[in-house]
């Protein structure tokens, strides 16, 4: 890897799936004794988890909102 002149870099492809640090999952850099541990921020959440249990808040079961959806 080479550190570019604005101070990036690229984690290939193989290491981030592995690591899961896909597109828009917050990462950090911590350092370390020997080096820089690149990891995913702590605390984050899925982005399903943001949506999870929308339909709560509508007092609507699933199955009642996709007969809706397909009425329309």
């Amino acid at each position: 890897m080479r550190i570019s002149a604005a101070g990036q870099i690229t984690i290939p492809k193989g290491l981030r799936e592995r690591s899961g640090l896909n597109a828009g999952v917050e990462a950090e850099v911590v350092p370390i004794e020997h080096g820089l541990l690149t990891r995913k921020r702590e605390g984050t959440e899925h982005p399903v988890d943001r949506i999870a249990g929308i339909l709560v808040g509508r007092g609507m079961d699933v199955d009642a909102y996709i007969n809706e959806i397909r009425s329309r």
